[in-house]
């Protein structure tokens, strides 16, 4: 087991999250993250229905750009410029009614016509877009593909080192559950942790794009008024309404005030040394 632990830790690389400094450990490339989540991207696009609304369309491609702004200055000002190959951004509003959003790994984001009723503002849209675009920031798609992949390769060496043979059969093993979890992009379910995590990634990406971050708080409470979901958050993998909501005003706020009111200093090189999807109805639970 000794041994299975170290092959595995040699085989990853080792990040660290922009703004919170959390340590990750990755087993995937970026080139395959992007090429996955671009195939489906494209497959979503081609059987989606753009928004005929031109004045809402606008609406999300210009928020989604200042955010996008945002973000890759934050990268250059601290070190990252090299993460900025990873994102194409783009940026569509879809019809549907479902009360959703999702980003995908590179900088490709869906808004459903069906949230927009539920921000009613431009500056908590931003709020849902700086939790999006945090999930591909933090890279949680190829986190979540890393430990689920670990798994199996770690089944696989056993199986190897018992039988002395199987490096073909675990290379097999690999490559597949890479594709297999690349294709669950737009339904994936982040833990808790990472969706506690876009939250406060979210609200300073929209506090660095000039959007008062205090509106996260009403934003959230209309989201637990129109949701009829009563999951127990120990049941769930993301923190329930009132978890959410706590966090943002006792923890996250203080934070991102200080780059909405520009008294924020760059973020020591420690804690950025290296740079979802997921649906807002999945987010509520």
């Amino acid at each position: 087991m000794v041994f299975v632990t170290s092959l595995l830790a040699a085989c990853g690389t080792t990040r660290t999250v922009p703004i919170t400094g959390r340590k990750q450990s990755l087993m995937v490339s970026d080139a395959e993250v992007l090429s996955l989540s671009t195939q489906e991207y494209t497959n979503y696009m081609s059987t989606a229905k753009k928004s005929s609304n031109a004045t809402n369309t606008a609406l999300v491609q210009r928020v989604g750009q200042k955010l996008a702004s945002a973000v890759e200055s934050f990268l250059k000002e601290n070190g990252m410029s090299d993460e900025l190959s990873q994102y194409a951004w783009e940026f569509n509003l879809v019809q549907d009614q479902s009360v959703n959003a999702f980003c995908m790994p590179g900088g490709k984001i869906v808004v459903y016509e069906g949230l927009l009723p539920v921000t009613q503002d431009e500056a908590s849209l931003a709020i849902v877009l700086g939790h999006e675009i945090a999930h591909a920031v933090a890279k949680h798609s190829a986190e979540q593909m890393s430990k689920q992949i670990k798994q199996q390769y770690g089944l696989n060496i056993g199986s190897a080192i018992a039988g002395a043979l199987g490096v073909g059969e675990s290379t097999t093993s690999l490559a597949s559950a890479v594709a297999q979890y690349g294709l669950q992009f737009r339904n994936l379910k982040y833990s808790r942790d990472h969706e506690t995590e876009a939250d406060r990634m979210g609200l300073v990406f929209a506090a660095m794009a000039g959007y008062d971050p205090n509106v996260a708080v009403t934003f959230w409470q209309r989201m637990a008024a129109s949701s009829s979901s009563q999951t127990a958050e120990f049941l769930s993998d993301h923190p329930s309404d009132a978890t959410r909501i706590a966090n943002i005003q006792k923890k996250f706020l203080p934070e991102a005030l200080k780059y909405y009111n520009g008294t924020a200093a760059s973020a020591p090189a420690s804690t950025v040394k290296s740079a979802g999807t997921v649906s807002l109805k999945s987010l509520k639970k």
